[in-house]
């Protein structure tokens, strides 16, 4: 699934926004934006890291992602503009706490991969970035920053994964990687093989219970996921071929086709210490996958060594 993040605060409103429309200003590369706030302080400067809040919308207003809905703001390391779309005209002119709006147009966002254009994206539209400044750092600081996070979240990781499993009162598999799972439903099937394209039904959990993915439609509803443009059915991909997560291409080779299971994946597994959109660095996921169907490719049979022949000596009698 692929993300749109882009956007600002509830401060937004409709009224606003009007303002906004009549205040556009221009870059040299001719974005578009508007300055809600002109803060004190000294502005972004190259090789900072900033801490951003994002709401994207459409210009009719719908909000189409918001890092508020996420849970978390994003950091941007400024760097020289390389694109239209990258926005690094625009940082360097806001200090910490200041609003812009900037109406970025479809047309040059998805400009060479048309096939991942929302249709509610027309052509000559525009998305709109509605964006706040929580905090402005120093490179230095924010790697140190970052690390000590990621220490106190590493530290804590095994016992909120043993939590987990106690408040569910799992009865859990360990293998020797780290990875614990649990089958929920059995089958007599065979199971897939390095290479055999699978199709799995999952919901993707934070260790929290706060659902961040799925392809069931039903439970990305009830979840208030936010996956425009979405078809829900089982994905598909070759097994253990490095197309998803460690903890997927491991576990899903210990089960039979038409099984159903709970997978606690550390994030040494999953994601590591980067995280990925909704999920925090250092994270440990809980996935209740489905293991709908294996399409099997032909495997090349590795023929036994045949066993070497055993000779049976006589052994020569001694008279006592």
């Amino acid at each position: 699934m692929k993300k749109y993040i882009f956007g600002i605060s509830l401060l937004c409103a409709s009224t606003i926004s009007v303002k906004a429309q009549s205040d556009l200003q221009r870059t040299a590369r001719g974005v578009q934006y508007t300055i809600f706030t002109h803060n004190p302080g000294e502005k972004i400067k190259q090789n900072d890291v900033i801490t951003i809040d994002v709401i994207q919308k459409t210009d009719k207003d719908s909000v189409i992602s918001s890092t508020y809905t996420m849970g978390h703001p994003i950091k941007i390391q400024v760097q020289p503009s390389q694109a239209l779309t990258d926005m690094m005209d625009i940082f360097p002119l806001l200090a910490a706490n200041d609003s812009v709006l900037v109406k970025m147009p479809a047309d040059s966002v998805f400009n060479g991969h048309e096939e991942s254009r929302p249709p509610f994206f027309a052509k000559g539209s525009y998305i709109n970035f509605y964006i706040k400044v929580q905090k402005i750092q120093s490179l230095t600081d924010a790697i140190a920053e970052r690390n000590a996070d990621i220490e106190k979240v590493k530290s804590a990781e095994g016992a909120q994964a043993a939590k987990y499993i106690a408040d569910n009162k799992l009865v859990v598999k360990t293998t020797p990687s780290g990875l614990q799972y649990v089958i929920t439903k059995t089958s007599l099937k065979p199971r897939p093989l390095t290479g055999d394209t699978v199709s799995v039904n999952y919901v993707g959990k934070l260790i929290s219970g706060q659902v961040f993915d799925s392809n069931i439609e039903a439970v990305a509803k009830m979840s208030d996921l936010d996956q425009p443009g979405r078809t829900y059915e089982p994905i598909k991909f070759p097994v253990n071929t490095s197309q998803v997560i460690k903890g997927w291409d491991e576990g899903l080779l210990l089960l039979h086709e038409g099984e159903k299971a709970i997978f606690i994946i550390p994030s040494a597994l999953a994601y590591g210490n980067e995280g990925s959109g909704p999920i925090p660095p250092a994270s440990t996921l809980v996935f209740d996958v489905e293991l709908v169907s294996v399409k099997r490719i032909k495997h090349v049979v590795v023929a036994k060594k045949p066993l070497a022949k055993k000779h049976h000596y006589p052994v020569k009698k001694t008279n006592n």
